[in-house]
């Protein structure tokens, strides 16, 4: 060592910057392999939660989650979709808008929820006509995202009367509530859902969670829920345009049993039925008054 002292003394400053250079060159390989180790740790752990996420949409909880999100971050509208194409229009006058709205006015306010509805048969025809309206109905990102199953096979129909009933009684005796049942009194409503089986047709309507492209990968179904709610107004306005009733079912806690026995897939969700035929001559509804225009419009100038 006394051998060198002197190039030592002699060379400090370059010795000096040697020893820095590689301390600061070891601490970087140091640091390079912790950073690569916490990527791969990251990266392990990120496939890990992907895995796990993936397969859980594979399951009925994922399915039912409105907020769903599937393994496209991104998608585009198919070609078809996309093309523009001259919108065909022709503007009526003032007068004939007030006429016609005023006159679809006074058809649909006669439209009430019956209870009571004949087994008196209804053209198939007619249904499909109703189910093409509600398919003219607008939905996010144009995915469309209903199914309407029309069942009118008898013994169909006793099967989901059966399972709507059984839950039905579960939920006015245990699940719903003293209010809310009180609430339905001035309705009328009990689990008996008579109307299930005397109906000659039943629509049940399901809404589409998501859906899948021409390639087989998932499509993301955007607002699928309020997608189907509107069109299923449409179809209440094809169901009174036809002369036809209706009333507006909520099969709650049925869903997957419906599912299940009408061989749909876990893709969709059973949002409403709709009973659909033509009223019973001695059908009696409550004596319902509707909010005036002041209570329903706020007009903003």
């Amino acid at each position: 060592m006394e051998n060198y002292l002197p190039f030592l003394v002699n060379n400090w400053r370059t010795v000096g910057l040697i020893g820095v250079s590689l301390a600061a060159g070891v601490a970087l390989g140091q640091l390079h392999q912790t950073s690569g180790q916490t990527a791969n740790k990251n990266h392990e752990s990120w496939k890990k939660s992907t895995t796990e996420e993936i397969e859980q949409t594979k399951g009925q909880s994922t399915i039912e989650n409105e907020n769903e999100q599937v393994d496209e971050d991104h998608q585009t509208a198919d070609s078809e979709d996309a093309k523009q194409i001259l919108f065909k229009y022709k503007k009526p006058s003032e007068a004939d808008s007030i006429k016609q709205s005023e006159a679809f006015y006074c058809r649909m306010n006669q439209r009430r929820s019956v209870r009571c509805i004949s087994s008196d048969p209804v053209a198939l025809e007619v249904i499909e006509n109703i189910i093409k309206t509600g398919g003219t109905s607008p939905s996010g990102a144009h995915t469309e995202p209903w199914t309407f199953v029309v069942v009118g096979n008898p013994e169909i129909k006793q099967q989901i009367r059966q399972i709507i009933e059984t839950e039905e009684e579960i939920n006015y005796q245990q699940r719903m509530g003293d209010v809310w049942v009180q609430d339905l009194q001035p309705v009328g409503t009990t689990w008996v859902k008579e109307y299930l089986t005397e109906a000659p047709w039943l629509i049940l309507i399901f809404k589409q969670v998501y859906g899948f492209k021409k390639n087989g990968q998932r499509k993301i179904h955007y607002y699928n829920e309020i997608s189907v709610s509107i069109a299923t107004g449409f179809l209440l306005a094809a169901i009174q345009e036809a002369g036809l009733v209706t009333v507006t079912t909520t099969p709650l806690n049925c869903g997957p049993s419906i599912r299940v026995l009408l061989n749909r897939p876990v893709n969709e969700k059973l949002l409403l039925l709709l009973p659909v035929g033509y009223p019973k001559v001695e059908a009696t509804v409550p004596d319902f008054k509707r909010k005036p225009l002041h209570e329903i419009m706020v007009l903003c100038q």
